[in-house]
């Protein structure tokens, strides 16, 4: 994942999301890939599933072929590929998640550069948003990355890879859909400014436009305190993934800057800039880190605006900066 700040909620999809200090970068949307989300978006969920086939190791010529790169919705890009995607059929059987990187000459690539503490980061979620997850897997000699994996649910899931070539030093989500069997009731998103996760009180503050850099707010509050003992977590002191509702396209922001040193703290106010690629919903998840645990908060927002304006806004990477505010 990469410090520029580059939204396309983390093609076809979703953006948002934000981190700790200065400098922002910006993202460009060309105005056909905006035209391509507007009149062949990705399908939703509007009843109850029965996901009975079993789990797809590979995405099928959609995935590469019709998804817009840069937002995460590609299984290649760049000469790029995600590969050999494996994972538990079912909900409830304790397994490994496993997948490899091949680069343009097909072999499994090997050498990444570190980005927030990490090689790669894992990234998935559910097709309405739900069931999200940002974990670290290891890398084997031969370029398999793994780790163990047990899925809570059915569901068609999108599992994205994000990271940092050595050979082109260039930022890359890639992403595939896999399938786990069984009965499932989607459910749609709906908009709060404010979530509650292991007691801990999170609100956004700040009005989300497509196409617009807009600076959101964070707060985290505990029984009503603010909480001024933010710790660093991935060298940041929060992370936020954004994913559009409906196509899920990907933007993870990290903070810009140098990063947080030992015994550095932050809060309760985690500042981030946001350029949304497109108007809608946005799913942001919050992970920061308090008291030596990670949390994870979810809040939904809309993006207003036109798709004119936003296919003039920023660069067409998936990642931008934010910034987080120090506690004195």
């Amino acid at each position: 994942m990469r410090a520029p700040l580059k939204l396309g909620l983390y093609g076809a999809g979703l953006a948002v999301v934000f981190g700790a200090a200065a400098l922002t970068a910006h993202l460009v949307v060309p105005e056909q890939s905006v035209q391509d989300w507007i009149s062949d978006p990705a399908p939703t969920h509007t009843g109850g599933t029965d996901m009975t086939s079993p789990i797809s190791a590979t995405s099928d010529a959609h995935d590469a072929a019709t998804e817009a790169p840069g937002f995460g919705l590609t299984i290649a890009q760049d000469g790029f590929q995600l590969a050999h995607v494996t994972a538990p059929t079912e909900p409830g059987v304790a397994g490994t998640l496993s997948l490899s990187v091949t680069g343009p000459d097909g072999s499994p690539v090997t050498d990444f550069v570190v980005e927030h503490e990490q090689k790669l980061h894992l990234i998935v979620a559910r097709g309405d948003g739900q069931r999200f997850r940002h974990a670290h897997p290891t890398m084997a000699a031969d370029g398999t990355w793994s780790l163990p994996w047990e899925w809570d649910a059915a569901g068609s899931y999108r599992v994205y890879a994000d990271f940092i070539p050595a050979a082109t030093g260039e930022p890359l989500t890639l992403s595939t859909m896999v399938q786990v069997a069984g009965p499932f009731e989607p459910q749609p998103a709906t908009l709060s400014s404010e979530a509650t996760v292991d007691a801990y009180d999170v609100a956004v503050r700040g009005d989300l436009l497509a196409g617009t850099p807009t600076e959101l707010t964070f707060t985290v509050t505990r029984g009503g305190a603010p909480v001024t003992g933010l710790e660093p977590y991935l060298g940041a002191f929060g992370h936020l993934v954004a994913l559009r509702d409906g196509d899920l396209a990907y933007l993870h922001v990290h903070p810009h800057g140098a990063a947080p040193k030992p015994g550095d703290t932050s809060g309760p106010d985690i500042v981030f800039e946001v350029t949304a690629p497109t108007p809608g919903t946005y799913l942001l998840y919050l992970d920061f880190q308090a008291a030596g645990e990670v949390h994870t908060v979810p809040v939904v927002v809309e993006a207003t605006g036109t798709a004119d304006a936003a296919s003039h806004a920023g660069s067409s990477t998936t990642h931008q900066e934010g910034q987080a505010r120090e506690h004195d």
